[in-house]
């Protein structure tokens, strides 16, 4: 904390960062697109922008990024991010507005634009080597004032607490690397193919459950099965035990910190999980990482 009020103590900072990582590597000279060569440029006063000391072209750092024409400070900004990627299991909207002072809506909004313009397509081209994959349900628990009404109306089995629709979430992950995850319309075998294939190597060694899904991918693949069905869950090095735990990090975190995801925000809270795992073991401080992912990822 001590170090982020240091490096970034303003609105000022936080701009003069922006323009070195966007434009100029010194601070002071960037290329001019009227010029048509390297020019000096200044800060203007009282406006987010920086112009050339020879005709006067604007260039803004904040442009084409999630902090462009934001009413947000952009120090807040960047201190948002910083609690984002300072917690093992993410943080609420709440407790952000609690830390910055700002309305929820505000708050809600800005964890929003990070995890799906600034953490998404966190990828490095398709997996490779040993990899893992497997697929499970998110949601579908009813509450219980719910199951009192459908027992009050008569429901069972068939209309009862299985009803209530779930959303399916596929993963794969390398083993010891990355992992991708994504919010999928459903578990039919063609769509867990599909994903498998977009993101996962030909010829890679590719791990599964007995799931009948994942039928004729051992064309593409080289394919090892364990028989979850028999309640076997590791053979040696034929397991699914490191995706497993990537899912019950992201329940887990769901479940402690936000209760409950809709799905139409599903794939935004994937995208922040999936982005810190990918990190786990980088000695560098995931902070940079984001703020320098959001200098460079135009919208």
């Amino acid at each position: 904390m001590m170090e982020f009020m240091r490096a970034f103590p303003d609105d000022a900072a936080c701009l003069d960062w922006l323009f070195r990582q966007r434009h100029s590597e010194d601070g002071s000279h960037a290329f001019c697109p009227k010029c048509d060569r390297e020019r000096k440029f200044h800060r203007v006063k009282d406006r987010p922008a920086y112009d050339c000391d020879t005709c006067g072209y604007h260039l803004h750092p904040t442009a084409g990024t999630i902090f462009h024409k934001s009413p947000t400070s952009l120090q807040l900004w960047f201190y948002a991010m910083y609690l984002m990627a300072s917690t093992r299991c993410g943080i609420s909207a709440k407790q952000l507005e609690r830390e910055l002072g700002v309305t929820y809506k505000t708050a809600w909004r800005m964890f929003n634009l990070i995890r799906n313009e600034v953490m998404a397509d966190d990828t490095e081209g398709p997996l490779s080597g040993s990899v893992e994959a497997d697929e499970t349900w998110h949601g579908g628990k009813l509450r219980e004032s719910d199951k009192r009404r459908i027992a009050r109306e008569g429901g069972g089995p068939r209309n009862g607490p299985h009803v209530k629709k779930r959303e399916t979430v596929f993963a794969v992950v390398e083993r010891g690397g990355r992992v991708v995850a994504m919010h999928v319309p459903s578990r039919y075998g063609h769509t867990l193919r599909k994903n498998l294939l977009q993101h996962v190597e030909p010829g890679a060694t590719v791990y599964t459950d007995d799931y009948v899904g994942y039928n004729g991918i051992d064309f593409t693949y080289t394919h090892h099965r364990i028989n979850h069905s028999g309640r076997i869950y590791a053979d040696g090095h034929v397991h699914t035990q490191t995706i497993e735990g990537f899912f019950s990090l992201f329940k887990n975190g769901v479940r402690g910190v936000y209760h409950s995801v809709s799905a139409k925000w599903l794939q935004g809270y994937l995208n922040e999980y999936t982005w810190r795992y990918n990190r786990r073991d980088n000695g560098r401080a995931m902070f940079l990482d984001l703020i320098e992912a959001s200098a460079s990822r135009a919208r």
